[in-house]
């Protein structure tokens, strides 16, 4: 695995940490319930967009990857196939 692999990995990680903490808090403050529903709400809707942002990073991350040859996603038939039989081998 290269330096650009390892690379854009670890920078995935870090904003995939970044999104679940801003979930975490997210959920600790609805849960209080010491704040009126209008912030209650707000929370509600930053958190469909939290989400939304951590399967565009997923997503952005696999098509790097990919795009940069560290693996083969698209495969169809026989090469799928194939790409299963060496993993499951070479285990």
């Amino acid at each position: 695995m290269s330096l650009l692999f390892w690379g854009l990995t670890i920078g995935t990680l870090g904003k995939v940490i970044v999104v679940l903490a801003v979930l975490h808090m997210h959920h600790s403050l609805v849960k209080e319930h010491r704040i009126d529903k209008k912030v209650i709400l707000s929370y509600r809707q930053e958190r469909v967009l939290t989400f939304i942002g951590l399967i565009l990073i997923t997503l952005g991350y696999l098509l790097e990857i990919t795009f940069y040859g560290e693996i083969d996603i698209i495969c169809g038939g026989v090469s799928c196939l194939n790409i299963i039989d060496n993993h499951i081998y070479n285990f």
